[in-house]
């Protein structure tokens, strides 16, 4: 049994997507079903890493970060303000330049620049239109599994590390979520309790994984183009089940795209 939960597939697949599928059930009634993405995440967490403050890695900053946006995202859906988009978005920027403040020391300040600049437009692009998708569940569901699948085969591409573990189980726990909706045929809530975590998470760990690896830039717009995406045409008419599968088609294949140019770079 130890061995079994010592597998990858089982600490970042089964594991998030079975604890996402109760913890979505066991909120419902709050309306709080979006934290079956921390809850799976942390599942993973606890098997793969540790939630330790020292020493303070790369790894730990997004594993409190994603701890954190979960938290933050609750009081949030009590308090209505115009301006928390913005805000969010301006505030997740800020952090991804702490996140990356280690990996940035190490280069020119002219390459420093760049790569801090590009990385905190990347998470805070991220977060501002899957903060869009806050209330379309099945939208918000299709674009959280390309994105982590997106982010965590392109990591595993690059290398077998931590991070593609934390992309793959925002993914796994985004596939429970959009799972229970196609069962029951019926929209689950969603929120910012959904939408910020998964955001912060798969966007920190896939810009750090592509900086830290000199993979191409251009990798991280392609990612980026799966929020959009979700925002495709998909009438309430059609159902959950047509919606689902049209939005996970549109956005898989931004997430496939992805993972091409990893495999086959431009240049």
């Amino acid at each position: 049994m130890q061995d079994l939960l010592h597998h990858p597939a089982v600490q970042a697949g089964l594991i998030p997507f079975l604890v996402a599928l109760v913890t979505a059930e066991l909120f419902l009634r709050l309306r709080l079903s979006g934290l079956a993405v921390i809850a799976g995440f942390a599942a993973t967490v606890y098997l793969a890493s540790d939630f330790g403050f020292e020493p303070l890695t790369q790894a730990h900053k997004i594993v409190w970060l994603g701890i954190a946006a979960a938290a933050l995202a609750i009081p949030l859906t009590l308090l209505t303000w115009a301006h928390w988009r913005m805000l969010l978005t301006a505030l997740t920027s800020s952090a991804t330049l702490w996140v990356m403040w280690d990996g940035l020391q190490q280069h020119t300040p002219a390459d420093a620049m760049l790569q801090g600049a590009g990385g905190a437009l990347y998470v805070g692009w991220l977060v501002f239109w899957f903060d869009g998708l806050r209330d379309k569940p099945v939208a918000a569901g299709s674009a959280g599994i390309a994105l982590g699948l997106g982010a965590g085969i392109t990591t595993l591409l690059i290398t077998a590390s931590l991070l593609a573990q934390f992309s793959l189980a925002v993914g796994a726990a985004s596939a429970a979520y959009l799972a229970l909706q196609i069962v029951s045929n019926g929209s689950l809530p969603c929120g910012r309790s959904f939408t910020l975590p998964l955001s912060v998470i798969a966007g920190l760990a896939s810009c750090i994984a592509i900086f830290d690896a000199h993979q191409p830039w251009y990798i991280l717009p392609v990612l980026g183009l799966i929020p959009i995406a979700a925002l495709i045409p998909a009438p309430e008419k059609w159902g959950v089940r047509l919606r689902s599968l049209t939005l996970s088609s549109a956005t898989l294949s931004c997430a496939a795209g992805a993972a091409y140019l990893t495999w086959h770079p431009l240049f």
